[in-house]
């Protein structure tokens, strides 16, 4: 096994979050663990939340956006460069414990040259191999020091495959417990909308594939809805994707819509359509209705479909009704049904059964509470400051 000479000098902690979604919950630890010790060198892999405490990225989430095997696959040697140029910063910088979260294709493979440096690996947000490539589970045991989850179900997951797993509470949950928004009555003025207006929320995505495929979708959707009654539309855009790639779509479409913040939509929306992904667990904690979408190449969706484990897709619906279960609490269409007169169908029939409404509402508020907890920041950083 290849040893690192230890400096005595400041304490190092590389991090490496893929996603826009990893870099937000890679913040919260880290600002806890640098108020609770200053000077720690902070490098990897985040987005603009780990920049904003000072970590010195080597690549940001807008580089390592890519989703899907073909768009891996086409990707190849860019991330074969990411991964030479980590695992050289990591053997010049020898640092004294590695934070990573979720993002498996690349972390686990980081994770194994960590072990091999005996560095501590602190994997925070489980790869999801409850609902694919399960091999993945030997990797774990192999690789990682602690492993840290966001779902309770995912302790007795690990547990019977060996691997002890601690549950630190879902830091969707502790994000959004911080947020202070208006009352409805105020936003309503600020953006000039009628109080008696339909408002739905359109939710995109995160990446170029994801808005450039189902974007035009949800479109064609809001028009069909907007023939049927007078609606608002509220887009939430990627601070990340340039504005140019939502206009463009708009300007195809005709369609209308106020941008406002993420949290905003999913606080005033009457239902929301929006792809599958992170956005799905935060809707669930505001409880609003919602229809999940999720669209992507022929081959990929092949792919999938043959990996994949699970009945449904979203987290909304695994949290709310359990990983092997067929029932549904919000509606998803996948790939061929996410077409915009499905999609329309299927938002139409929740916006005009205020019983369906209702229901939805009560079963997702039920999924919310299951997923509190203590501050999972906090929990993090102190297992982080155990090897620091």
């Amino acid at each position: 096994m290849m040893q690192l000479q230890q400096t005595k000098s400041m304490k190092k902690l590389f991090v490496l979050a893929g996603e826009v979604s990893g870099d937000l919950h890679a913040a919260g630890p880290v600002r806890e663990l640098l108020a609770a010790r200053s000077g720690v060198k902070v490098f990897g892999v985040g987005g603009r939340k780990l920049a904003e405490l000072g970590a010195e990225l080597l690549y940001t989430t807008d580089q390592m956006s890519i989703m899907g095997f073909v768009e891996v696959l086409k990707h190849a040697p860019f991330l074969r460069k990411v991964i030479r140029d980590l695992k050289a910063a990591i053997v010049r910088e020898k640092p004294d414990a590695a934070l990573l979260i979720d993002y498996p294709g690349m972390n686990l493979h980081i994770a194994a040259f960590l072990k091999q440096l005996d560095i501590p690996v602190i994997y925070y947000i489980s790869p999801q191999v409850w609902a694919w490539k399960e091999r993945r589970v030997e990797k774990i045991r192999a690789c990682v020091d602690r492993l840290l989850v966001i779902f309770d179900f995912e302790v007795e997951f690990y547990r019977r495959h060996g691997i002890e797993a601690e549950f630190v509470g879902n830091p969707v949950v502790e994000e959004l417990a911080e947020l202070k928004l208006a009352p409805k009555p105020e936003f309503l003025q600020r953006m000039s909308i009628d109080p008696a207006a339909r408002i739905v929320g359109l939710l995109p995505g995160s990446r170029r594939q994801e808005i450039e495929k189902i974007f035009p979708e949800m479109l064609g959707a809001a028009k069909i809805i907007q023939n049927d009654a007078s609606t608002v539309f509220l887009l939430g855009r990627a601070p990340h994707i340039p504005s140019s790639l939502y206009d463009r779509h708009l300007r195809e479409s005709g369609i209308e819509t106020l941008n406002c913040s993420s949290y905003e939509l999913m606080q005033y929306s009457d239902l929301l359509l929006v792809t599958s992904g992170t956005a799905t667990l935060e809707s669930l904690c505001f409880a609003v209705p919602m229809v999940v979408l999720y669209k992507t190449s022929p081959l990929n969706y092949f792919i999938g479909k043959r990996l994949v484990k699970l009945h449904n897709i979203a987290l909304a619906n695994i949290v709310s009704r359990g990983l092997l279960s067929e029932k549904q609490t919000v509606p998803e269409l996948i790939q061929h049904e996410a077409n915009a007169s499905k999609i329309a169908e299927t938002a139409l029939g929740i916006l005009s059964e205020p019983a369906v409404n209702l229901a939805m509402r009560r079963e997702l508020q039920e999924a919310r509470a299951r997923l509190s907890s203590d501050s999972p920041s906090r929990h993090v950083a102190s297992v982080l400051l155990e090897y620091l």
